[in-house]
């Protein structure tokens, strides 16, 4: 990984969840001062001198935000399932609260503000989608993530660098694993059931890698002031058919097992595929990682895990503890 040329001094917030716990310890390694605010949702798998605080971001005050360069906000509700079982706190963290973070850092003079997104808000689009095309989600996660975005860059002006990702599926390993995650789940679900289930097999879905989106927010943080806006972010462009056969073939050449494939045809609201031009030529992204390399990685870790069905692999199941016992729930 390259060296920075610069150091920084970077709030997280969320930063202890699937994606941060990968971020984070690269930021402190390669020499920033960073801060992890977290609600602790999901545990803290960070390093153990990294500087966390449990604390709701709505209640960062202007004045604790004062002290920091860029805010990285990995916060929020993190997929379909979650969104469709807590409405209220998907829209409420997904699209209020990076909005008003985002106002509080420029007013606190932070500089840059890095969002987050999704390409899920693109929906059923079927197509290469660039940055330019108007999205088509139809569903409460993409529609909360698309509020979010809009809400972030209306704060961007000469002074303060408002910067969008829209990811693609993330996969790959991290401290604070997740089993719920499309290529995840294939591996996961091989080796536990020697079964891959494929719901729709000619749909698209961009993979973002661990490792290449945690190069991308490197790469945002040193960009130069001037740069605003929305990134597609992946590793690339699959189809769901073509994730399950590489699984398929890596357990055999790795584990020796024969894993079957069962095809449905479901129908779906989520059908895409994203253009990278503009992060290349704008950030200079070049991703690493492909199917076979992610599905090497998955599989010698995966298999190693004792307890699939511990719920703190799967975020909705983790969410539901949570929500039963601490928050009004909307069904």
């Amino acid at each position: 990984m390259e060296k920075y040329k610069a150091k920084k001094r970077i709030i997280v917030g969320g930063g202890a969840g699937y994606i941060g716990s990968s971020l984070v310890p690269q930021l402190i390694h390669a020499g920033h001062t960073v801060t992890v605010i977290d609600l602790l949702w999901f545990g803290n798998y960070l390093p153990k001198k990294t500087r966390v605080i449990k604390k709701d971001l709505f209640e960062i005050s202007r004045k604790e935000l004062k002290e920091y360069d860029e805010f990285i906000f990995l916060a929020g509700v993190s997929n379909d399932p979650m969104a469709h079982y807590n409405p209220r706190l998907n829209y409420l963290y997904n699209a209020s609260l990076p909005a008003y973070l985002a106002y509080e850092s420029k007013k606190a003079g932070i500089k840059r503000f890095i969002y987050g997104s999704s390409c899920s808000v693109y929906g059923n689009m079927a197509k290469m989608c660039t940055e330019k095309d108007t999205p088509n989600t139809s569903e409460p996660y993409g529609i909360s993530k698309l509020q979010g975005e809009y809400g972030v860059l209306k704060n961007s002006d000469k002074t303060f660098s408002t910067i969008i990702f829209r990811q693609g599926t993330v996969c790959g390993y991290s401290p604070r694993m997740r089993l719920d995650l499309a290529l995840n789940t294939m591996v996961k679900n091989a080796i536990q059931n020697g079964q891959i289930v494929v719901n729709n097999p000619t749909i698209w879905r961009p993979i973002c890698a661990m490792n290449d989106l945690v190069h991308a927010y490197e790469l945002a943080i040193q960009a130069k002031p001037s740069i605003n806006g929305i990134f597609n972010i992946t590793s690339g462009n699959f189809q769901i058919q073509t994730m399950a056969k590489t699984i398929q073939k890596s357990i055999k050449l790795m584990l020796k097992k024969d894993i079957s494939i069962m095809v449905r045809h479901d129908k779906t609201n989520r059908d895409y595929r994203v253009s990278l031009a503009k992060s290349k030529k704008i950030l200079k992204f070049k991703p690493v990682e492909n199917l076979p390399s992610l599905a090497k990685e998955l599989i010698s870790k995966i298999a190693d895990m004792s307890d699939f069905n511990n719920p703190k692999y799967y975020n909705i199941d983790t969410f539901k503890q949570i929500n039963l016992h601490k928050q009004p729930v909307i069904k």
